[in-house]
């Protein structure tokens, strides 16, 4: 199934597709997360100044989780969340679902960079994984909660030696390609690893509209359409001026991930990358016939380009990853977001993964920026003479992690010593991304050596090793 080419030994994601069937799979698709086609509540913007003891900036999962578990640590302290546009449009809304029980973005990752605190990582993981289901079961969450587990795939045959060993490593059960296949019927699949207890996948702006909800009834006062614009903290309390009127406080969490921090200091810790995502109409059961699936798994490819993909409620596959785009200048801009070649390249590579659903048509595609940083996974601090919390950096693997991300920058608020703040993780910061056009090229560069790493049996280039050396290696 593969040939030879210039860069190296094409994969099977290389394969030529039918142009006429990408052209009619994506006729009627609308622009837009699939997600965030539904009933949403408003929450008016203030219509004066207001007070509170703790003022959180920003609308997705890390705001919401943090007022949330602020509202029920101090039951009798005012918290308020402030939201430039509408609760959950950005990150919370378009991505897939996927909640991991991962807190460093993938197991080698997190090897790499703390090993000696890794088993602490992995049960802090865990216990933030199945803490997050027992607080939806409590609250009462519609969110389709479904613990399905995660079913990683090889694709290229140096793949299957990657998860036989992280099987051998006891971090999930190996499947030959008969196996896999049982599972799920495409002929790309040579090989998997299926983890039963690590991963759960959720509606994702079900997600944090809930979370929102919960938020309301706990008394988090919630206000939309209102966007920070500084924060001065000079003075015994702080003020965050908006487009609107002013709001006091004593301590902030702020949670804006992808979008230009408030604080000058963090601003070249996280680059923006777009991720674009398709979702298919809903299979009839004679489609879904062909293809297996009936375990409901999350599935991931292999490459350091991958896909991920998933199944909605109503038997919609969600299907995204591969590009990775990274626009010169860090700009986060909708301008970024219907790019044809990326969703032409995304249902080439469905149709090569699932032959047997050439009659499916995708209903949705989208887009949205995704917030990294140099070590893929979360860092926090502390502003402001310890007034002002923070985190940014998720890299695509937030949904669950944001919940632990929360009770830190809690913790650091309330100047407490836990086993969270304890972590190195939490302790240091990642090395900047250098401005540009520095950054655009080193980025550029890297994304060129992964897509060559792939074609030639996942062996890395000179580039790749001394990012790895010293410590700035993408291996999760």
């Amino acid at each position: 199934m593969s040939r030879r080419s210039l860069r190296g030994v094409e994969t099977v994601f290389d394969a030529p597709v039918d142009p006429a069937l990408i052209d009619r799979s994506l006729s009627g698709s609308t622009l837009g997360s699939v997600w965030l086609d539904t009933p949403r509540p408003d929450y008016p913007p203030p219509s004066g100044p207001v007070t509170a003891d703790l003022l959180v900036i920003g609308g997705g999962y890390t705001g919401l989780w943090s007022a949330l578990h602020a509202a029920r640590r101090h039951p009798d302290r005012r918290v308020i969340l402030i939201e430039a546009d509408r609760i959950g449009w950005a990150a919370s809304g378009r991505n897939g679902g996927f909640v991991d029980a991962s807190l460093t973005h993938g197991y080698d990752n997190g090897k790499s960079r703390w090993p000696d605190e890794m088993d602490t990582l992995e049960a802090l993981g865990m216990e933030n994984l199945d803490g997050m289901a027992a607080e939806i079961a409590e609250l009462g969450l519609d969110v389709e909660w479904q613990r399905t587990g995660m079913l990683t795939v090889a694709t290229e045959q140096h793949q299957v030696a990657w998860l036989a060993e992280a099987a051998a490593d006891k971090h999930g059960e190996f499947f030959d390609t008969a196996r896999v296949r049982e599972e799920v019927h495409s002929p790309t699949y040579l090989a998997g690893l299926f983890s039963a207890d690590d991963c759960a996948i959720v509606n994702p702006a079900k997600l944090a509209l809930e979370l929102a909800r919960a938020c309301r009834e706990a008394g988090v006062e919630i206000f939309e359409h209102t966007t920070a614009r500084g924060i001065d903290s000079g003075g015994a309390s702080i003020r965050v001026h908006t487009d609107g009127p002013t709001l006091t406080c004593r301590q902030i969490v702020l949670a804006t991930n992808v979008f230009p921090s408030l604080l000058r200091r963090n601003r070249l810790y996280t680059v923006p990358v777009y991720d674009y995502v398709l979702a298919t109409e809903p299979l009839t059961d004679a489609q879904l016939d062909r293809i297996g699936w009936r375990n409901r798994q999350g599935i991931g490819d292999s490459a350091n380009q991958f896909h991920y993909y998933r199944l909605s409620m109503d038997n919609r596959i969600v299907w995204g990853g591969y590009d990775a785009v990274y626009h010169f200048g860090r700009r986060v801009t909708s301008a970024y977001e219907d790019r044809t070649a990326s969703y032409r390249r995304l249902a080439a590579h469905f149709f090569l993964t699932f032959p047997a659903l050439d009659d499916v048509r995708f209903t949705h595609r989208w887009a949205g920026p995704i917030d990294t940083n140099t070590r893929f996974c979360a860092h926090w601090g502390l502003a402001r003479e310890g007034r002002v919390a923070y985190v940014n950096g998720f890299t695509g693997l937030g949904v669950g992690a944001t919940r632990f991300a929360a009770d830190v920058c809690l913790d650091l608020l309330d100047g407490v010593s836990t086993p969270r703040t304890r972590l190195e993780m939490v302790r240091r910061k990642p090395l900047p991304f250098p401005p540009e056009p520095l950054a655009s090229a080193g980025i550029q560069a890297t994304r060129w050596s992964l897509d060559r790493a792939d074609h030639n049996a996942g062996r890395r280039n000179l580039l790749l090793r001394a990012l790895d050396a010293a410590g700035l290696g993408f291996d999760s």
